[in-house]
């Protein structure tokens, strides 16, 4: 059996770089916030003082023992934000997001495995910002997916050996849906993002053949895709249809994210899809307009599957609460609510989501064959 640590967005820029011990250029240029400090004081004016500069583990907070416990494999997050203090801001968009090279203790103390490069936000401060994201991941010996120099190391998997002597593949790659722009999309003379403009079968075809290719016997698969809105629980069919092609098609687990808050959970032919992992570490607190969704809940995802055939044997979700830039376990209120939520919302597909005396959630068995 190997256990998967699936992450939603980790975006450790902004807000955050700044409370962490070498903050970055705390300029911004947001429509109403020009320096990312705000962001701290929005939080704190939400949910208490926070001190700075905290230690590199701080933003993390319980999430790291949790890891620790449950132990898993591999570790996979969407890193959503670029790594650096160089480049120009993007023109045409209205968030940017960085974060100072010499805070990546921060990202190294969940010891990820593989970061998911593919996303909107990872360009924010041009080719020069992307170079140095790359240089600077390379160098704190993070593996990536999802972004590269040219087209081909774009689109390369990433690959995790495991003790058994299996692999684990991550394709990371990221749709328009999720704001991402085509011409960020990586060429043969162009840095860039690894982007999928279709949900079509042929898409999830191209996709699941990479991973093939690269395949050896004993090997899990998954692919990472960054998609969809930031707000709502609604699955299109288009959606669905071309997750269930990339099953179809080798793929072992679907890693969805984008999305501010969970989506739901679909196990489809034995094989888990993610419709959206929601955030994870993020400087989002305090904000307002979405109170519904309940953006402030994180969850960890703790993926278990047959070492032989990437078939799904469970699936344990941890809720965390993000207060004062730091997750801390949700209230069992508020872990009712979310396994509430996640419940109605995956009953469509045909997953029930119930709820432990540990304070988790997991998926109910049996899960289709």
């Amino acid at each position: 059996m190997v256990t998967l640590f699936l992450g939603g967005d980790v975006m450790l820029g902004r807000g955050v770089d700044q409370i962490l011990p070498h903050p970055g250029d705390p300029a911004l240029r947001e429509a109403y916030i020009r320096d990312a400090r705000a962001y701290v004081e929005l939080a704190e004016a939400a949910n208490g003082p926070i001190p700075r500069p905290v230690g590199f583990r701080r933003p993390w907070g319980e999430a790291l023992p949790v890891l620790d416990d449950a132990a898993p494999d591999v570790r996979l997050i969407n890193l959503e934000t670029s790594v650096t203090g160089d480049g120009d801001f993007a023109p045409g968009k209205g968030v940017h997001y960085r974060m100072s090279p010499a805070n990546l203790p921060c990202l190294a103390a969940a010891r990820p495995d593989v970061c998911a490069l593919a996303n909107n936000h990872v360009l924010d401060f041009g080719p020069r910002g992307l170079h140095e994201t790359l240089d600077a991941l390379a160098g704190a010996g993070l593996r990536t997916a999802g972004a590269g120099r040219d087209a081909v190391r774009a689109g390369q998997p990433a690959t995790v050996p495991l003790g058994a002597g299996g692999r684990v593949l991550v394709l990371s790659f990221g749709m328009p849906s999720s704001g991402i722009p085509r011409h960020w999309a990586a060429t043969g003379r162009r840095a860039g993002v690894e982007v999928v403009t279709e949900l079509s079968a042929g898409a999830a075809s191209a996709i699941a053949g990479r991973l093939r290719q690269a395949r050896r016997p004993g090997d899990i698969t998954v692919a990472s895709v960054h998609w969809g809105p930031n707000w709502g629980y609604d699955v299109s069919r288009s959606e669905a249809g071309f997750a269930h092609a990339l099953v179809d098609a080798g793929v072992d687990v679907v890693h969805g994210h984008s999305s501010h808050h969970p989506r739901p959970l679909e196990v489809y032919r034995g094989r888990l899809v993610l419709y959206g992992c929601g955030d994870l570490v993020d400087d989002y607190e305090g904000i307002g307009g979405h109170e519904r969704y309940r953006d402030d809940l994180r969850v960890l995802y703790l993926v278990s599957v047959e070492a032989d055939t990437g078939r799904l044997v469970h699936a344990r979700m941890v809720p965390l609460q993000a207060r004062r830039m730091r997750l801390e376990h949700a209230s069992a209120e508020d872990t009712r609510w979310l396994r509430s939520v996640l419940d109605a919302r995956s009953r469509e597909f045909g997953t029930r989501v119930g709820g432990g005396p540990d304070g988790t959630l997991s998926l109910r068995p049996p899960f289709p064959p």
